[in-house]
């Protein structure tokens, strides 16, 4: 039997992005990598409630040359110790080719890919994040999609279904609007 996912972006949805002149960016190491606050907590919440967890993140540093793959996979460890994810998609691709990688957001790839690797129902599941390009990506797979608003100079292209300010209200809002019965058939 399918199951719904909820698909994370990573920097600035689940950890402390580091912000310069209006803009996110994402830590240099693990010991920058930073929890934001209730992530913990709202991941364990969505796994109760029937959900697999799969971080949907673009990388394009280190496809430019500026952060290490070790960097950025240490990362991904240290989110794994501190929060139940269940699957860890990453596009390293820096942008800018022509015609755009598949797996790059706001391209679905690595929604798609996911889906069809671990038996997912995309029309149950849910995409949160905060940037264009992850309200995008959640949009081109069908998903419904959680904004996260840090108030970033950037503007959306796409309207999410829904706005929040925290992580927090992005996990009250997906488990309020899921059917109970239909996340976890086997409890």
């Amino acid at each position: 039997m399918t199951r719904p996912a909820v698909f994370l972006d990573r920097d600035g949805t689940l950890n402390a992005p580091l912000v310069r002149d209006g803009k996110p960016y994402p830590p240099a190491s693990a010991d920058e990598f930073v929890l934001l606050e209730g992530v913990a907590e709202g991941c364990a919440a969505l796994k109760r409630a029937g959900f697999v967890l799969v971080v949907a993140t673009n990388q394009p540093d280190v496809g430019r040359g500026t952060q290490s793959r070790d960097a950025v996979e240490a990362m991904h460890r240290r989110l794994c110790e501190l929060a139940p994810i269940d699957r860890v998609e990453v596009s390293y691709s820096p942008g800018g080719e022509n015609p755009p990688d598949p797996c790059r957001k706001p391209q679905p790839g690595m929604i798609l890919r996911a889906a069809r690797e671990m038996d997912l129902d995309l029309s149950r599941s849910w995409m949160v994040g905060d940037r264009w390009r992850d309200i995008d990506c959640g949009a081109n797979a069908n998903l419904r999609t959680v904004f996260i608003d840090w108030g970033y100079d950037e503007a959306l292209r796409t309207k999410p279904h829904f706005t929040v300010r925290s992580f927090r209200e992005a996990v009250a809002i997906i488990l309020a609007q899921s059917e109970p019965q239909n996340l976890n058939p086997h409890p």
